[in-house]
């Protein structure tokens, strides 16, 4: 009985508090899968509810049974990209952090981000641009989205430093923490970085180096 109340509190609702059948969950999905994709090529502030709706081919006044305004629709699409992203820690897990095959960890969580960031640019963007005006909802859609792949990073760092009698000599959650933003943050400004003249390629190599280096220290194996 538990079990199914908590289903049904997770479950998406309409603007009035009901939630909605199968037609309506679709439409709603149909909704939101038109407002991201048409986030790639129009600003945020410059979508409408009509411009959607006519996307979707259904109506404004259908759009507003399912969402208060377009910013409402916005925060279901951080939802959703935070429950995606929560699945990013899942790059750290019980992956080995030690010699080449740690040098391998760190490779695949820099892939791994550098993936998620472009699958999901448009709906972050807007994430990232209501975080910085303070709205926090938003914010904690994000940091919900990142604290999972923190606290298992962190985790990676404590047993590699234990291991290596390093113990206390960073704090594990730290330094977790600023590779986290330091992968977001690259991950998320690409295409300026490639203004300056530096290739993505040369960058996942760095951000690879810097992982590595954050979880095991500075020494850099031979990789087969």
């Amino acid at each position: 009985m538990a079990g199914a109340a908590s289903s049904a509190a997770a479950a998406p609702r309409a603007a009035d508090g009901r939630v909605p059948g199968r037609r309506g969950l679709a439409t709603r999905a149909r909704l939101l899968d038109c407002a991201a994709a048409m986030l790639e090529t129009t600003p945020y502030r410059e979508l409408t509810v009509t411009d959607v709706a006519r996307e979707a081919g259904t109506s404004p006044a259908t759009f507003y049974q399912y969402f208060v305004d377009m910013e409402t629709a916005m925060l279901a699409l951080a939802e959703q990209v935070a429950d995606q992203g929560s699945h990013l820690s899942d790059l750290v897990g019980a992956r080995p952090w030690r010699g080449a095959a740690g040098w391998h960890s760190a490779e695949s969580l820099v892939d791994g981000f550098l993936t998620f960031w472009q699958a999901h640019q448009p709906v972050l963007r807007v994430v990232d641009l209501l975080t910085e005006e303070g709205d926090q909802r938003f914010r904690r859609a994000r940091v919900r989205m990142l604290n999972a792949i923190t606290r298992a990073l962190a985790g990676a760092v404590e047993e590699a430093q234990t291991r290596a009698g390093r113990s206390a000599e960073v704090e594990p959650m730290a330094m977790a923490g600023a590779l986290v933003s330091m992968l977001a943050h690259v991950a998320a400004h690409q295409p300026g970085f490639e203004a300056w003249e530096i290739h993505v390629a040369d960058l996942r190599q760095a951000m690879i180096r810097l992982v590595f280096w954050g979880v095991t220290g500075p020494k850099v194996p031979r990789v087969i």
